[in-house]
């Protein structure tokens, strides 16, 4: 990796939300795939989970990584 701390950032903002898609296209999978309601309720819960994390994480970790106003 380069020294550069801001190309770091943002290959880790990148690298959360494509684990967050690809979590939601599993769920999606699951919830088409099961046939009876408790593996859909599991599917349902990884989708509402994984557009959660999709639409908070980058957004907590751009904010904590956000620099200091200048005077």
């Amino acid at each position: 990796m380069s020294a550069d701390p801001a190309r770091n950032r943002w290959l880790v903002l990148v690298l959360v939300r494509i684990a967050a898609s690809c979590g939601a296209v599993v769920g999606l999978v699951l919830l088409a795939r099961a046939v009876t309601w408790p593996p859909k309720l599991l599917g349902v819960a990884i989708v509402l989970s994984a557009l959660y994390v999709m639409a908070v994480v980058p957004r907590a970790l751009a904010h904590r990584w956000r620099s200091p106003p200048n005077p």
